[in-house]
């Protein structure tokens, strides 16, 4: 007690010297900070109100304090009266489940513990009979149930780990609460459930989470990543229900999406970049839909500040995604103080305007995301605000206009403040609340969203080294390796997947002495079943031997028809083809609307518009290597660039004219040389790959890999090869061979399904 009243005594004249006597804030000191087995870093040095978040290696945290927050009178609060230190994580009590014996029997579980459990006789397990105490602060696997057949229309809903329920009945309409054992862990989930008469409960399972308690990104994926990738894939078809889909919409609807980033003095530097980086994943996740989002995107602090206007998109003054995703990427933290209230009072004012403008407002479907420890000191208390904002959406009608509104909260940091963020979620089904330690591998979690999704052309991850090939194969899904065999020899050329039955690659790989005959010759990677070769009908290689041209290349191109389909997976999905109906609502998404327009309208008819807007002079492409799947990058010359690319081509083998239009069609792109920048030449065995672009997270494949003037000695010996001055490639534009890529892969009454082409 007497040192207690000392400290408040020797703070009391602190703040006087400080603050009265000097006129100026004073600064923490770092005396007393440290923590054993760990390191502790400052938001904003040891100014007033910076965060110490203290980090400990994996499976441990800090004790007796997360973090300590900078006053204004120079003092940490906490106080630092106790040395802290890393501590094992600790997971909840496990004993709690009913009719079992749990083995062993602890007072406490820690990190790595393992446990199993025991039905007592004439119970059944339902859920894992062993499980792991995990560096989250979660015990692995769902929460397991000894139940045996009551005749109760709903099942037993277990205990979770650390909790404690009321109610014993399970019939229709019985209700169970929940709570959590002592006052060190919270309750996520559903504090109520009620029995259904699908026999189902209402709500999510519960779960106690302790202060050091997170989410794994795959627990962020699987349920919040779940909801959003079918709702979206199911915008592109007429009539499908998704049960358990966190928010649904017809074709008819239209989407608003309010994204929010807290930006108060709680959240530091990096954590603002890895927000930024997880937000331009999830737009970038978002626009691989064939769906067109309005975006309002506000950083938030002592006052909203805007990046993307929703309104903007009403007023049809939206510039293209790639500018509102420029914007959001050059945007630079200004003002820094804690203002939650401000967020959803500003979404709030949004709602209203749109509401005033649009008369079919009650048909929009609204998605809040918001970024943010909880803290609202400045801000004030923001669930009045919410409260409204449910009030405008679901209009007295819970239950029916429930799908027109979800709120996520995403609460990160070491010091969230959990009670203030759970009232915040709205939503049916699927959990809206996540934990999160950091935001650092969160742009990883929204890149998960992709991973079931079928059909849709051209996703791919883009994040982080890629080091092995399998991990190349989720970066390049598409890419197929082709083998063809005679008695001389065996070829190798690349393909594309364009469907889940046919892979398109280069005529003159099937060229090896006389043509293929036998399909049993020709392998596709681990899809060794080919149906059919078909080539061109205007191919001929030997066409212009008269001409003293040995080889002529146009028109190089041929499909190759497996047996059955390939199973569509992350590493293996087709590459987007230029006007078909899902590659025109990916380009939608990157589009201006004059350009919309006319992609829409004259893509089939006039493809040299298209061709204007997907290639344009000296614009990057890449293609991939055989060996090891390396990307290069070329430029195409085109334009008056075009006349100096093609004329190297006369100093191929085997060319004996001086007439270069003999050699190069109009049907070819060029590239290689050193201008505007050095390129990357193909080499044997590239023939047929892919000449692609990316947009967002599609991959569009532009041309093919035909032929080049050189044959260069690198080649030999793999990997990436640079052009000299004189080496050319030559690829053949995918836009000269539409009608043909339609007979084949939009032919119907197959026993495939075709691809729908824009006519």
């Amino acid at each position: 007690i007497a040192k207690a009243k000392l400290y408040t005594i020797y703070a009391f004249f602190f703040y006087i010297y400080c603050v009265l006597g000097n006129l100026v804030w004073c600064l923490c000191t770092e005396e007393k900070v440290q923590i054993e087995g760990g390191t502790y870093t400052l938001s904003n040095q040891l100014q007033e109100a910076s965060i110490l978040s203290y980090h400990c290696e994996e499976g441990h945290y800090p004790y007796p304090h997360l973090v300590r927050v900078c006053k204004f009178n120079g003092l940490w609060e906490p106080a630092p009266t106790k040395p802290s230190k890393c501590r094992p994580v600790q997971c909840p009590d496990p004993t709690v489940v009913e009719n079992a014996n749990v083995l062993p029997r602890e007072n406490q579980y820690f990190h790595q513990n393992e446990i199993r459990y025991e039905c007592y006789g004439g119970y059944e397990l339902y859920g894992p009979s062993h499980r792991t105490c995990l560096a989250s602060g979660k015990w692995s696997g769902p929460h397991p149930v000894c139940r045996r057949d009551s005749g109760d229309h709903c099942p037993d809903p277990g205990i979770p780990p650390g909790g404690s329920r009321t109610g014993t009945l399970f019939g229709i309409g019985e209700k169970v609460t929940y709570t959590c054992n002592g006052n060190k862990m919270i309750l996520i989930g559903s504090e109520e459930r009620v029995c259904q008469e699908d026999g189902h409960w209402s709500g999510i399972e519960p779960t106690c989470y302790y202060q050091h308690t997170y989410d794994s990104p795959l627990e962020v994926s699987h349920v919040f990543g779940g909801g959003i990738k079918h709702t979206f894939a199911s915008l592109q078809t007429e009539n499908v229900t998704q049960e358990g889909r966190t928010i649904k919409l017809t074709k008819s609807e239209i989407l608003n999406i309010y994204i929010a980033l807290d930006i108060s003095s709680s959240i530091n530097q990096e954590q603002f970049e890895n927000a930024r980086k997880a937000v331009l994943t999830l737009i970038e996740k978002i626009a691989s839909f064939s769906v067109t989002p309005n975006y309002e995107i506000i950083f938030f602090s002592a006052k909203p500040i805007e990046v993307v206007n929703i309104l903007s998109f009403f007023d049809n003054k939206t510039k293209s995604l790639a500018d509102m995703v420029k914007e959001l990427e050059t945007f630079k933290i200004q003002s820094k103080s804690s203002g939650l209230q401000v967020h959803s009072f500003y979404v709030f004012i949004k709602m209203a305007i749109i509401k005033q403008r649009q008369a079919n407002f009650k048909e929009h479907q609204h998605v809040i995301i918001v970024f943010t420890d909880g803290g609202y000191n400045m801000g004030g208390n923001p669930t009045e605000t919410v409260n409204s904002i449910k009030a405008e959406i679901l209009m007295d009608k819970p239950k029916e206009r429930a799908e027109h509104l979800d709120i996520y909260i995403f609460g990160v940091g070491t010091q969230i403040y959990d009670r203030n963020l759970k009232s915040l979620t709205v939503g049916t089904g699927e959990k809206h609340f996540f934990r999160l330690q950091t935001l650092q591998d969160l742009h990883k979690t929204f890149d998960e969203i992709i991973k079931d999704v079928k059909g849709l052309c051209g996703l791919h991850r883009n994040y982080g080294d890629m080091p092995n090939l399998r991990q190349k194969r989720q970066k390049y899904p598409w890419v197929m390796f082709v083998s063809i065999m005679t008695d001389e020899k065996t070829s190798n050329c690349l393909g594309s997947l364009v469907s889940p039955r046919f892979v398109l690659t280069a005529a003159h790989c099937f060229t090896v002495g006389d043509f293929i005959e036998k399909m049993s010759n020709v392998k596709v990677e681990l899809y060794d079943d080919v149906q059919k070769i078909h080539t061109h009908p205007k191919y001929n290689i030997s066409s212009k031997r008269h001409r003293g041209i040995h080889e002529f290349y146009d028109y190089d191109v041929a499909l190759i028809e497996l047996v059955k389909d390939v199973p569509i997976s992350p590493s293996l999905r087709p590459i987007c083809l230029p006007c078909t109906e899902e590659t025109n609502g990916a380009l939608r998404q990157t589009l201006t609307l004059s350009e919309i327009f006319v992609f829409h309208n004259i893509c089939y008819i006039f493809s040299f518009n298209i061709e204007r807007l997907l290639l344009t002079n000296n614009d990057r492409i890449g293609f991939l290597t055989k060996r090891n799947l390396v990307e290069k990058d070329a430029h195409i010359k085109l334009g008056e660039n075009r006349p100096d690319c093609i004329i190297k081509a006369l100093q191929a083998k085997g060319i004996n004219t001086t007439n270069v239009a003999e050699v190069v069609t109009d049907s070819f792109l060029c590239s290689g040389g050193d201008y505007p920048a050095i390129d990357k030449i193909a080499c044997r065995g590239d023939s047929g790959g892919a000449v692609f672009k990316n947009y967002l997270n599609r991959t569009i494949q532009v041309a093919l890999v035909s032929w080049g003037n050189k044959v260069m000695k690198k080649c030999e010996l793999g990997g990436v090869v640079e052009s000299d001055k004189d080496s050319r490639d030559f690829h053949f534009n995918i836009f000269k061979v539409v009608p043909f890529l339609k007979s084949i892969l939009g032919k119907t009454g197959q026993d495939y399904v075709p691809l729908v082409f824009v006519d």
